[in-house]
């Protein structure tokens, strides 16, 4: 298997460690990263600049493999073009990607069928674990992050920008999984295992996007 696997990259932290995870893995060599990015040039979903999960992707050592979508984005269009991708990971020796999902079973089940006949099957070393458990886990590991992008009608609005620490999470409110797998929030990893050196990202303010709040950064 050695070469022949991709991680599916947002730049967030659950990525890294579920990278971290499946690389230390007997037999399992990641070959890159492997991530969506829309027209205007940044990363779907936390509107992270591409530029730094370029630089995310040069101090892990790993090529990384965009496909690039339409803003707004049907969900036909999303499919085929990372289908298309996917089966262009195949052709080069490809044979399985990680997720860092965590416990949320409908997303699960979409990366596995989206898989369906590529060739390709999906690992998802981090699935199941405990969220409270596993995010102080992260931060024991070295995984530094800041908070990026919010739901406010789930999370403050107040926690973009902040980093992603024990004092966040301590300060959190009852109910916002420690995660963000529930959509909270998204997060940037800076530094965290695998990293030759940490990747710089100022938060210089906040915007209102697509009814998120999204931290404005500059590498």
């Amino acid at each position: 298997m050695t070469g022949r696997t991709w991680m599916s990259w947002s730049g967030g932290k659950d990525g890294a460690l579920a990278l971290a995870t499946a690389g230390a893995t007997p037999g399992v060599s990641v070959a890159g990263l492997h991530t969506t990015v829309l027209a205007s040039g940044e990363v779907t979903a936390s509107y992270v600049p591409r530029a730094l999960v370029e630089a995310q992707a040069a101090a892990l050592g790993l090529p990384l493999e965009t496909v690039e979508l339409p803003r707004p984005c049907p969900n036909d269009v999303y499919e085929q073009r990372t289908r298309a991708s996917w089966a262009e990971l195949r052709r080069r020796g490809a044979t399985e990607v990680v997720y860092g999902d965590l416990f949320l079973a409908d997303v699960r089940a979409y990366r596995e069928q989206a898989l369906d006949g590529t060739g390709l099957t999906a690992r998802f070393p981090l699935w199941g674990r405990p969220t409270d458990a596993l995010a102080r886990e992260m931060l024991d590991r070295g995984v530094r992050a800041v908070v990026v992008c919010a739901d406010p009608a789930r999370a403050p609005a107040a926690i973009v920008g902040r980093a992603w620490d024990e004092e966040l999470l301590a300060t959190l409110p009852a109910g916002v999984d420690p995660c963000g797998e529930n959509g909270e929030f998204h997060t940037l990893v800076t530094d965290g295992p695998g990293f030759a050196h940490p990747v710089g990202a100022r938060v210089t303010g906040t915007a209102e996007r697509d009814g998120f709040v999204t931290a404005i950064l500059e590498s």
